[in-house]
């Protein structure tokens, strides 16, 4: 190893050496460029510096140098084909240098610079970045070119026009850092805000434009774990990608306490692997561009190379510690350290293409070049060696979709044998000459074809297939002529249109060479005229959302009178007009109201430019009979469309794409309909702006739910689709009896309530359903009231439904109060009413004792629920319900009439134990609803509370009850008086509601004994449990809050 740092290798000031910021060697390793805080752009001859200790060699040293940014230089990069130089600053502007054939310009006057040897000009001045422009780099096949800087964003350019592609705004903090793939599939950056993203991307063609890169450059995955606690005072992150693809090394990262370089995994995209010893920070890392062996390779090459033992990478890395380490990956230690090998900070590394040299740049001016001798980093491995290990990944392959491994590839040679043999024999029939492949045939791989060779030969990549000789022998040739334009007439039919004109009409062969595709064709029946496509629209659209009468619009006048209005067609339309010609904002009236009535209106110019999608495009289609439904809901409008995250399992209301997409992790789920109604509507699941899957269904999409089990999406023609979390249509498009209305799910269930008021509950795991659909006319008070909705006395409305853990039907209504559906009783029961909140002492008793309890409206989403941990199912139900009773019915100022009332009730006579009376139902409503819900915490804490009252009141009878209906009928059995089969309060089991039968009755006699008038009672129970003195005074029982 020889180190070399020639005194004039620097970007050189009056009074000191300004800082050198980057440093990058050529493809023909000739050319040292360098990039300083002078704003000069400096080429090297690196011969000069090899031979910087030779004074026999007069060769130029400095081969050009350019000054056209206006501060300092913070990135320099050559172009992969060595054409060009780019350079980036904190002027916000990239350079981009070309070199030109004829002679240099002289240097200008007045400055020591030396004449300069080669003619670099200024082709191009890329404006794109609000800020500083940190980091530079070029696609491996020059197509693109990246930049990156302190204004968040990653600039993609065009590497053949310069012309801006695209601008990624994903990171949220400056970018310092962009690494390409050699595999040229992804590019890697690296920014403050400690997240290294990784970006999908096909390399564009050179005439591409930026309307051409909409689907291009897509956010892969995020890496954060390295960076979790890394320090943001680095100038640059500057990362890099192994030679074969299956590494980023990235600067800057933590182990715990300790500054590393994170190695990340390709595909996992994990990092398991950290390079640990630098005392600071480190600023850069840089893989060789060359693979080594381990062991010297025989001369002649035997076994294709494998002779020198294993194939291992080179990585250097550098930064504040003024360290340079250079490790390969068959050792845990480094193989050479550099202490103070600079003044300050390292800020830049560059291999050489041979692998054998690495220059370094240094905060204190200073460049450094390592120059090492064959053998002390391992043996360089033929560029052939490189190319094989990137093959696996694709390389070789150009803008397609790319297995990311040995087996997919393989797999994917398998799957299109039989689709090969399908298509060649149809292509034979096609020409006149099938026969039919001999069934051993190989594959042909990488879309290379058959050749006449020996035909049991190997089918390998980048080679030539061979071809059984049984097809070199055809049965009869035609003739040239013939066979030409049989061909043409297969190729082309001649079709007359509408008008009569005449047209060919071609036939499109694919470069399989089949007629068809090998995908199934839909057969379509032709109609007579194209008219009658139009039945496809709906025959009525009836707005429900609107009060509904029978009358027409102008009321009882117009209808005997008429309207002085024209209607308007909006069938009828041709089905060739060009969409652009229709109205832009729907039909308009002919006739306006003016000063003497009603005037013919004037026209109005088209608007022009787009026009703003509406949020909701109609009403949903609806049968005009549900119009005297006996009970009807409002149908959600159809939408152009719904935007829904998924974070963290939780399914999320509406929101903007921004406020979706401000959590990474989160899974978003868009349906957009199509303003007609003949085109499908489109639905799909994105992660950090990747396309997760995408379906499309026939009819307006108007309701979509999910969970992290499955997605579901209901449609206007009252069918409901559902998906696994990968888009895998998970059952078959189940038919409602009218359109859907609310759409909920929660973990395995599924809730869908149709216009008709039916409730229907599936369980996606088991495919099946707890009860029959049951309908929510009894809840909707329909036995006393009716539901026109624009009555005297409307009926109340449904404003949520949900399930609990164990798909139980918990609705809301407008008056306030909640239900609940028992499927073991097959009824709907009343949990909460206005009636419990004027009339009770324990309303809004829920918050503080129940504050503790993990609840949701639907109670806990917790993991514990998948664990059957029955102390959060239904959990928060009880007190959701409430507080909702509290919001409708008393914060809406119509319980002041009801409290008034009862005020005055409680001074007559007969009416002195309404309050406890009241209160003591209300509690014991509680109780019920608990133990009907499963609710353990819940159950528990109101069956203490009840305790306690009834005892304060001194009801006797219902103590002894309660105490007897704790114990579980022990005493009755032991009378012979046991009733078996009972459930709930007379169920023999040991546990009610998830309690301890036992537990409970201890809890409740300690509750009871204070109350003197009952002990006699309370003592009885006291000796069952065992309980002495002692234990009153120091059980657990007497710390329960009630």
């Amino acid at each position: 190893m020889r180190i070399i740092k020639p005194s004039w290798l620097s970007h050189k000031g009056e009074q000191k050496d300004f800082e050198v910021y980057s440093c990058h060697i050529s493809p023909d390793g000739k050319r040292l460029a360098t990039a300083g805080g002078d704003g000069h752009v400096r080429v090297w001859s690196t011969e000069s510096i090899y031979n910087a200790d030779d004074p026999s060699y007069t060769k130029p040293r400095q081969l050009c140098h350019m000054s056209h940014h206006l501060g300092t230089i913070h990135s320099v990069r050559f172009s992969p084909n060595g054409r060009y130089l780019a350079s980036g600053a904190d002027d916000k502007i990239i350079c981009i240098y070309q070199l030109e054939s004829g002679r240099p310009a002289i240097a200008p006057f007045g400055t020591n610079e030396p004449p300069p040897v080669e003619n670099w000009k200024t082709s191009k001045r890329l404006i794109g970045h609000d800020n500083d422009v940190q980091d530079l780099a070029w696609s491996y096949d020059g197509s693109i070119l990246v930049s990156v800087g302190l204004d968040s964003k990653v600039v993609i350019w065009s590497g053949h026009t310069f012309e801006k592609l695209k601008v990624l705004g994903n990171h949220q903090s400056h970018v310092k850092g962009i690494t390409f793939d050699p595999a040229n599939k992804f590019f890697a950056t690296a920014s403050d805000d400690r997240t290294i993203k990784i970006f999908r991307f096909t390399p564009p063609a050179p005439n591409a434009t930026q309307h051409d890169m909409v689907n291009n450059f897509q956010l892969e995955t995020t890496i954060s774990a390295p960076f979790k606690s890394s320090p943001l005072t680095t100038y640059f992150r500057r990362c890099s990608w192994s030679p074969d693809g299956n590494h980023i090394a990235a600067a800057n990262a933590v182990n715990g306490p300790v500054s590393s370089v994170a190695i990340i995994e390709r595909t996992r995209w994990d990092s398991e692997i950290n390079l640990i010893g630098h005392e600071g920070p480190t600023e850069v890392c840089m893989f060789s561009p060359r693979l080594f062996h381990t062991k010297k390779p025989v001369e002649n090459g035997a076994a294709n190379g494998h002779s020198g033992g294993a194939l291992v990478t080179v990585i250097a890395s550098a930064g504040q510690d003024k360290t340079l380490s250079v490790w390969n990956t068959n050792t845990s230690r480094p193989v050479v350290i550099l202490q103070d090998l600079a003044a300050k900070s390292i800020s830049d590394l560059a291999w050489t293409p041979d692998g054998q040299t690495l220059f370094a740049s240094s905060l204190d001016g200073g460049i450094v070049a390592v120059k090492f001798e064959t053998g002390e980093l391992g043996w360089v491995a033929n560029l052939e060696e490189t190319d094989k290990a990137l093959s696996k990944y694709g390389a070789s392959r150009k803008a397609m979709g790319i297995a990311e491994d040995v087996d997919g590839l393989q797999l994917e040679n398998h799957s299109k044998e039989g689709e090969r043999r399908g298509a060649e024999s149809r292509m034979g029939a096609l020409m006149g000459d099938f026969h039919p492949l001999p069934k051993d045939a190989p594959p042909a791989t990488n879309g290379v074809k058959n050749s006449a060779t020996t035909p049991n030969a190997a089918a390998t990549n980048g080679q030539t297939d061979p071809q059984p000789e049984k097809e070199k022998d055809t049965p009869e040739e035609e003739s040239a002529d013939k066979a030409a334009q049989r061909i043409n007439e297969l190729k082309s039919r001649v079709t007359i249109t509408k008008d009569g004109k005449k047209r060919v009409a071609p036939m499109l062969i694919s470069s399989l060479g089949t007629g068809q595709s090998s995908l199934p064709q839909s057969q379509l029946v032709g109609s007579s005229s194209s008219k009658a496509a139009q039945n496809d629209a709906p025959q009525t659209i009836l707005d429900l959302s609107k009060p509904y009468d029978g009358l027409p619009e102008g009321g009882l006048a117009a209808m005997l009178l008429g309207n002085k209005r024209k209607t308007i067609a909006t069938e009828g339309e041709d089905d060739e007009e060009h969409p652009s010609k229709r109205a832009a904002s729907g039909p308009r009236a002919i006739m306006r109201n003016g000063v003497e009535g009603a005037e013919p209106a004037a026209l109005e110019p088209p608007k022009q430019g787009l026009v703003p999608t509406p949020e909701f495009l109609r009403p949903a289609i609806l049968n005009p009979s549900i119009a005297i439904s006996q009970v009807r809901l409002a149908v959600p409008k159809v939408r152009s469309h719904i935007l829904r995250p998924l974070e963290r399992g939780v399914l999320l209301e509406e929101s903007s794409p921004e406020e979706a997409s401000r959590v990474p992790e989160n899974v978003i789920l868009e349906a957009k309909n199509p303003v007609s109604f003949r085109e499908p509507s489109h639905i799909t699941a994105t992660k950090r702006g990747a396309l997760l899957w995408q379906d499309y269904l026939p009819r307006a999409i108007v309701l979509v739910t999910g969970s992290k089990r499955f997605w579901a999406a209901a449609c206007e023609d009252g069918s409901l689709y559902t998906w696994t979390p990968a888009g895998r249509r998970l059952i078959n498009a189940m038919v409602l009896e009218s359109q859907p209305v609310i759409l909920e799910c929660r973990d395995w269930w599924l809730l869908c309530i149709t216009a008709v008021g039916m409730c229907h509950v599936w369980n996606i795991n088991t495919l099946s359903s707890p009860h029959p659909p049951v309908s929510l006319a009894p809840v909707l008070e329909i036995a006393i009231s009716s539901l026109q909705t624009h009555g005297a006395m409307p009926a109340p409305g449904v404003t949520s439904a949900h399930l609990n853990s164990n798909g139980h039907i918990v609705v809301t209504l407008t008056n306030g109060d909640g239900y609940y559906y028992s499927p073991t009783m097959y009824s709907w029961q009343r949990l909460s009413e206005s009636w419990w909140a004027v009339g009770s002492q324990y309303w809004n008793s829920n918050d503080s004792s129940v504050g503790a309890l993990q609840s949701t409206a639907v109670g806990s989403v917790s993991s514990k629920d998948s664990q059957n941990d029955g102390a959060t199912v239904s959990a928060g139900i009880i007190p959701f319900l409430e507080r909702h009773t509290t919001n409708e019915f008393l914060l809406k100022g119509r319980a002041y009439t009801l409290q008034r009332l009862i005020k005055t009730l409680l001074s007559r006579d007969g009416f002195e134990t309404f309050e406890s009376s009241v209160s003591i139902a209300h509690l014991e409503n509680r109780i019920a609803g608990a133990l009907q819900l499963g609710s353990k915490e819940e159950f528990r804490l109101y069956l203490f509370m009840y305790a306690k009252r009834i005892g304060a009141e001194g009801h006797r009878g219902k103590v002894e009850e309660l105490l007897n209906s704790l114990l579980g009928g022990v005493l009755q059995d032991r009378k012979g008086e046991g009733d078996a089969g009972g459930r709930g309060w007379y169920s023999k089991n040991d546990e009610l509601c998830g309690w301890d039968r036992k537990e409970l009755l201890k809890g409740v006699v300690m509750i009871l004994g204070k109350f003197r008038e009952l002990q006699r009672l309370t003592v009885q129970y006291a000796r069952i449990l065992d309980l002495t003195l002692e234990d009153d005074i120091t059980g657990d029982a007497m710390t329960v809050d009630t």
